[in-house]
C-alpha cells in the first residue's frame, strides 16, 4: 500500500520505517527541509535502538523516501497518516492540536481521489470530528475517512513494540476504511496481535486512559516505596508480590524517579483537561499527577540527608540523565529538577549518558560532562544512579575508584546492596 506519514517525530518516523520494512511504499513527510536531507543521508534525528539500520535499508530498497512536499505525497498516497506533535498548552494543561488541525487544512486542498486519513497523534476526544469538519469543507464525505488509529510504541522499544504489538485499535465506523486497514495490519495480527475496531472516539480515550492507567501504577509504587522506607521493607518484595498477581502484573512496578518522558506527562494533564470539559472529576489522575510532580523534590529531600545537610562544594556524579534507557529524551527527567536544584545549593555536578552531552544543563552553574563512567566519577562525594542504562548495571566501582570513595545513591535499584557495601560503599537506594 502507499502511505504517507505526516511529521518525522519519533511516532511518525518509527511508524513509518516498520511500515516500509512490512513492504509497503511510504513516503515520510515533514516541513523541516534541513531533517529530511538529513534522513535522507541516513541520519537519524532520535536515539532510538536499530531504527537506522532498519531506516538505511528501506530507503535503498526505494520502499522508504522523505520529502517537504506534503501536498505531492497527499495525491501519491492512499493512506494519509497524522503524526505531528501535540504538546501540551503554554500555561495550561490541555493539547495544543494546532499542527493537527494545521496539517487537517493542507490534507482538505490535496484530495483527489478516496483517502483514509489517520490521526496517530495522541489527541483528545472528539477531535477526529473537528479533522472531519476541517476536511468536508472542501470535500465530500464519500472521498475521505477519518479514523483513530493510536500508537502504543515505548520509548527504547518502539521497533518491538510496532512488530509485536499487543493490539491494534483502530476508531471508525466505516466499513470500507476497515477492512484496508485489516489488511494493512495483517502481517502483524497473523504474529498474534488483537485487532480492536472501535468508535473514533472510544479509539482516541483508550491511548489516554492507557497512559493514565501505567502512570498510576508508576506513582502507586513510588509511593509505597517512601513507606517501605520508613518501616524496613524492601519495595522489591513488595512489586514482586503484588506483580504475581494476574490481575495486576509486574511491569511498571518499579519504584524509581518521576515518571517523564514524550507521554505520560502530558497525557494525564491532557485526560484531566477533558474531563473537566465534560464537567468530570478524574480525582485518581489528579492526585497521580501531583504526586509525580513532587517526587524529585522527594529525591532530592533523600540526597540532602544523605549528605547530612552540607551540599555546598560536594562533587555529585549524576550516571544517566535522560527519563529513561535507551533513549535520549530529556522531556520532563528528574534531572531538569534535581540537578539545577543542587547547583543553586553550591554542589559541583558531573554527568555521563550515553547519548552524549545535553543543552538543558549549559547554562547551570557547575555542571560538566563527561565522556566516560570513569571519569565522571574520579573524586566523586557522591554517585547518583539516575537513569537505569545497561552500561551502568556491570559497574566495578572498586577498580574504578582510586582513593576516595563515594556514596552510592541507586535510584534505580540496579546493585545489590550487600555486593556494594562488600567493596567498602556506603549505599542507598529507593524503598529498601
Amino acid at each position: 500500500m502507499k502511505l504517507c506519514m505526516i511529521g518525522t517525530g519519533y511516532v511518525g518516523l518509527v511508524s513509518g520505517v516498520c511500515f516500509s520494512d512490512l513492504g509497503n511504499d511510504v513516503i515520510c513527510v515533514d516541513k523541516n527541509i534541513e531533517k529530511i536531507n538529513l534522513l535522507k543521508k541516513g541520519i537519524i534525528p532520535i536515539y532510538e535502538p536499530g531504527l537506522s539500520e532498519l531506516a538505511v535499508k528501506n530507503y535503498k530498497n526505494k520502499r522508504l523516501t522523505f520529502s517537504s512536499d506534503l501536498k505531492s505525497a497527499i495525491k501519491k498516497c492512499d493512506i494519509i497518516f497524522i503524526c505531528v506533535g501535540t504538546p501540551t498548552k503554554k500555561n495550561g494543561a490541555s493539547a495544543d492540536l494546532t499542527q493537527v488541525f494545521n496539517v487537517a487544512k493542507e490534507i482538505s486542498s490535496s484530495i483527489n481521489k478516496f483517502k483514509i486519513i489517520i490521526t496517530k497523534s495522541t489527541v483528545p476526544v472528539t477531535t477526529g470530528d473537528e479533522i472531519e469538519k476541517i476536511i468536508s469543507k472542501k470535500n465530500n464525505k464519500k472521498k475521505f475517512s477519518v479514523v483513530s488509529n493510536p500508537e502504543f510504541l515505548r520509548e527504547g522499544e518502539a521497533i518491538r513494540d510496532f512488530t509485536f504489538p499487543d493490539r491494534i485499535v483502530i476508531g471508525t465506523d466505516d466499513k470500507r476504511s476497515n477492512k484496508i486497514l485489516r489488511n494493512l495490519y495483517s502481517p502483524l495480527i497473523s504474529k498474534g496481535a488483537q485487532y480492536l475496531s472501535t468508535s473514533r472516539r472510544a479509539a482516541e480515550l483508550i491511548k489516554y486512559a492507557s497512559n493514565a492507567f501505567l502512570a498510576t501504577k508508576i506513582t502507586f509504587i513510588n509511593e509505597v516505596a517512601n513507606l517501605c522506607e520508613k518501616t524496613g521493607i524492601n519495595v522489591e518484595d513488595i512489586s514482586i508480590g503484588m506483580g504475581l498477581d494476574k490481575r495486576i502484573g509486574s511491569r511498571f512496578l518499579r519504584a524509581g524517579p518521576a515518571y517523564g518522558g514524550s507521554c505520560f506527562p502530558k497525557d494525564t494533564k491532557a485526560i484531566i483537561s477533558t474531563a473537566d470539559k465534560y464537567k468530570t472529576n478524574l480525582s485518581v489522575i489528579k492526585s497521580v499527577v501531583k504526586s509525580n510532580e513532587n517526587r524529585s523534590n522527594i529525591l532530592l529531600k533523600r540526597v540532602f540527608g544523605i549528605l547530612k545537610k552540607k551540599v555546598k562544594n560536594k562533587k555529585i556524579t549524576f550516571l544517566g540523565v535522560t527519563f529513561k534507557a535507551n533513549t535520549d529524551d530529556m522531556r520532563d527527567s528528574s534531572s531538569l529538577i534535581m540537578i539545577p536544584e543542587l547547583s543553586k545549593k553550591g554542589a559541583i555536578i558531573k554527568y555521563f549518558d550515553p547519548t552524549g552531552y545535553k543543552k538543558e544543563f549549559k547554562k547551570i552553574k557547575n555542571v560538566s560532562y563527561e565522556s566516560s563512567i570513569k571519569k565522571c566519577i574520579e573524586g566523586s562525594d557522591l554517585v547518583i544512579i539516575h537513569t537505569e542504562w545497561n552500561d551502568f548495571k556491570s559497574v566495578n566501582f572498586k577498580n574504578l575508584v582510586k582513593g576516595k570513595k563515594p556514596i552510592i545513591y541507586d535510584m534505580r535499584n540496579i546493585y545489590s546492596k550487600t555486593k556494594i557495601n562488600a567493596q567498602g560503599f556506603k549505599y542507598f537506594s529507593i524503598g529498601r
